[in-house]
């Protein structure tokens, strides 16, 4: 009722002055709009553009007055599609520090400065209540913990303390009944929140749920895993022919379908040697074969002493089933000046096995932590439009 018709006639398009210069600004809530914010009513009376200026380049944004004869005024912001519903607050906030990144304290809330400019009224039409001119200027300072920006705006005469708190553009025109839907937002704002906030903590929740279930499988396996030693046999290859073929005593494989551990413990000493192994089932002659070079050399040069290599090997046979076995050994190779290696052969039945432990860890650690990027580049491009930007995002281009 406070604005009449002058209201009326700018539902669509505002022609105002900037600094004496013919421009048009467009406003996303007509003046004169009525809506309902938190269950009061609310009709739009005054709209003003605002600009400051960051290293040579003007940013404009946009904010309304909505009035109640009752409860007073309610602003709103709006800035390329990020809005936020603004109340002026009666007292300080309870605690400011300084340093590289001061912060302010409100109701046990505290929140960062994000960044501090000269602001200017470039453009308004409305009413509002106080007396606006064209090229009124604040010093605003703004501090954030999103949803919530505080903010300080400081003039000639006084300090005003305002909280905003961010709101979906859809929220915004369900309040105030816009027929057309508003502009999305580009890019990330000052207080707005983040989507991804939550997923490094629901991603660790999840792993440790994995974890707990992994080592009660590891448990489990160490458990049941029978762990027997078969067979134990100690060979000599003599280096008189090229090869030598040695076989094992006969020995049972009893119990479930599991694996068979090969190991091998020999006397090396600057030599190697090349096994070929091979695990015969004796009634079916089903034969499994693997094959390992043991080497060992040691020295000592400018640097000290060295070892290469190592004395011992082991290889694992999946899948064996029960019944009678035996172990074939060709050796060959090594150094011709040495005459003869002894290893020690080792069979050992149903043996735990932890590479598959580890590739599951693996497993449940790599989407743990790709679930911390999304959050850590929401923020990363949040401060890179502050005061407080990495200094390789100065070129970077305004979200």
């Amino acid at each position: 009722a406070a604005c009449g018709a002058q209201l009326d006639a700018t539902n669509e398009q505002l022609k105002i002055l900037q600094y004496g210069e013919r421009v048009t600004a467009k406003s996303r809530i007509p003046l004169g709009t009525r809506g309902t914010w938190k269950g009061a009513p609310w009709e739009a009376i005054g709209f003003q553009v605002v600009t400051i200026q960051v290293e040579g380049t003007d940013y404009s944004w946009t904010e309304y007055v909505c009035f109640n004869p009752y409860r007073g005024f309610l602003y709103l912001s709006e800035y390329e599609g990020h809005w936020n519903v603004i109340e002026k607050l009666r007292r300080r906030p309870d605690l400011e520090s300084d340093g590289a990144r001061p912060t302010v304290q409100l109701n046990g809330t505290t929140y960062k400065h994000f960044q501090t400019a000269t602001a200017y009224t470039t453009a308004a039409l409305g009413e509002f209540p106080w007396e606006l001119r064209i090229g009124d200027h604040v010093v605003s300072r703004d501090f954030v913990a999103p949803p919530f920006m505080l903010s300080a705006e400081a003039s000639e005469n006084e300090v005003t303390w305002s909280l905003g708190t961010y709101t979906p553009s859809d929220v915004i025109r369900k309040a105030f009944g816009l027929a057309q839907p508003l502009v999305q937002p580009i890019g990330v704002f000052a207080n707005q929140p983040n989507p991804f906030a939550d997923l490094p903590k629901r991603m660790l929740a999840r792993f440790a749920l994995a974890m707990i279930a992994l080592v009660l499988l590891l448990i489990l396996n160490v458990t049941l895993s029978g762990n027997r030693t078969v067979l134990e046999q100690t060979f000599t290859f003599a280096r008189t022919q090229e090869s030598q073929a040695s076989v094992t005593e006969v020995f049972d494989l009893d119990g479930r379908t599991s694996n068979v551990v090969i190991e091998l413990e020999s006397d090396l000493d600057n030599d190697w040697v090349f096994l070929v192994l091979s695990l015969i089932n004796e009634t079916t002659g089903e034969t499994r074969e693997v094959t390992r070079q043991l080497s060992y050399y040691r020295g000592s040069d400018s640097d000290g002493s060295w070892t290469e290599g190592g004395k011992r090997e082991r290889v694992s046979i999946a899948s064996i089933p029960a019944g009678r076995y035996f172990v074939r050994v060709q050796a060959e190779g090594g150094e011709p000046a040495i005459s003869s290696v002894s290893y020690t052969l080792r069979v050992r039945r149903d043996t735990p096995h932890f590479g598959f432990y580890g590739l599951a860890l693996v497993a449940l650690l790599v989407p743990a932590a790709l679930s911390l990027l999304p959050s850590a580049s929401f923020e990363g491009r949040r401060w890179a439009e502050s005061d407080h930007a990495p200094s390789s995002s100065g070129d970077s281009d305004d979200e």
